[in-house]
């Protein structure tokens, strides 16, 4: 949830970094997670030049396309003053290729151009806390139990993770660097007005006015709720007057023409760019899914959110920053073992428990 957060805050001490790297290059709901603490780190360095070290698929929840990578923040750029691009999935798979280290080697003189005096890896893998190293920022905080132990080699200072949630670790994190850190404060994404208009004309096209977004697909066969069952929720939704529009993403047609079959005409599918997402989801009414980077979008951008839960757990990944129903079956475990089948408990949860809890949601929207 935002908060507003008061005009007499301290903005600055003598102490504060004037400029600071954020180290965390993927995945979308990581990169999500990282935000409220990005955003505190903002609003207490109002004038500190800050940048963010990000895979390329992700840029887009950081900046629109159009504009500049640095300069002036605006409302495409609202948060950082510099994105620095990696593509290391693409640097492994080719990783004796000349064309390669010439990338690599350029996006490393950029970064180190800089001057940063402090980096904050949140992802504590070993890749990351390589770039944060890579960067010359002489101090370089990370978690003192990070995904990857052989991090803690390279951080200067290492912090102990306070709280449950995702969210609130990156915060303490960040408290680490600033310790008059606030909890919270506003999360901005991106404006991109050439996606708002595109989004724009094909709900226009579809006739559709207040919908339900969707987000059938998750990371791995675990997480994955019966698509059929998603299309029953729509159906339901649809007495409720609400059209359900169903992400698509890459390589999920499949689930989404199951969805549409179950839904029996209550459900369409869109695939859309990461920022055309964005803008989609600004304008629904209400998101249901599972634990994916989607749902995430929405909680931060305050949509209320139904998740269905089965291997993660909420406490740690659940919507964060939004109202929300989160259901998960008692026999579920926490397990981040990808399977390729879904959960037991998962199973247990029934289409008429999704639908109500979106009912309830609605009910409480429109109250």
């Amino acid at each position: 949830m935002s908060h507003a957060l008061p005009d007499s805050y301290p903005h600055s001490s003598p102490g504060n970094p004037h400029s600071l790297l954020i180290v965390r290059l993927g995945s979308m709901g990581d990169i999500i997670h990282t935000l409220p603490a990005a955003s505190a780190l903002r609003f207490a360095l109002p004038d500190a030049t800050i940048g963010w070290l990000v895979e390329e698929h992700w840029v887009e929840l950081l900046c629109a396309l159009s504009e500049p990578r640095m300069g002036p923040r605006s409302p495409r750029r609202p948060l950082v003053d510099r994105i620095h691009v990696v593509d290391t999935k693409r640097w492994r798979k080719n990783l004796f290729s000349t064309h390669t280290w010439e990338r690599l080697a350029a996006a490393l003189s950029e970064l180190k151009a800089q001057h940063y005096e402090v980096a904050v890896d949140f992802q504590g893998a070993a890749r990351s806390a390589i770039l944060a190293r890579c960067s010359g920022a002489p101090v370089i905080y990370g978690f003192r139990q990070p995904r990857e132990n052989v991090a803690t080699m390279l951080y200067t200072r290492q912090v102990a993770a306070e709280g449950v949630h995702v969210v609130e670790q990156n915060l303490s994190l960040a408290r680490a660097v600033l310790a008059s850190l606030p909890d919270s404060s506003k999360i901005e994404f991106p404006l991109d007005q050439n996606a708002e208009n595109q989004c724009d004309a094909w709900l226009r096209s579809e006739s559709i006015g207040d919908f339900v977004l969707m987000n059938p697909g998750a990371g791995w066969g675990a997480k994955q709720w019966p698509s059929e069952r998603y299309g029953e929720v729509a159906k339901g939704l649809a007495e409720f007057g609400l059209r359900t529009v169903v992400n698509v993403g890459p390589g999920e047609e499949k689930l989404s023409e199951d969805v549409e079959t179950a839904s029996k005409g209550a459900a369409v599918s869109i695939g859309c760019s990461l920022a055309e997402l964005i803008a989609l989801t600004r304008k629904a009414k209400l998101f249901v899914g599972g634990d994916t980077g989607p749902m995430h979008l929405a909680a931060a951008l305050g949509i209320p959110v139904v998740t269905v839960f089965g291997p993660t757990n909420p406490a740690r990944n659940g919507p964060f920053g939004s109202g929300s129903i989160v259901l998960r079956s008692s026999i579920s475990t926490t397990s981040h073992s990808r399977r390729s089948q879904p959960d037991p408990g998962l199973l247990e949860i029934r289409a008429e428990e999704v639908l109500a809890a979106a009912r309830k949601l609605l009910r409480e929207t429109r109250g």
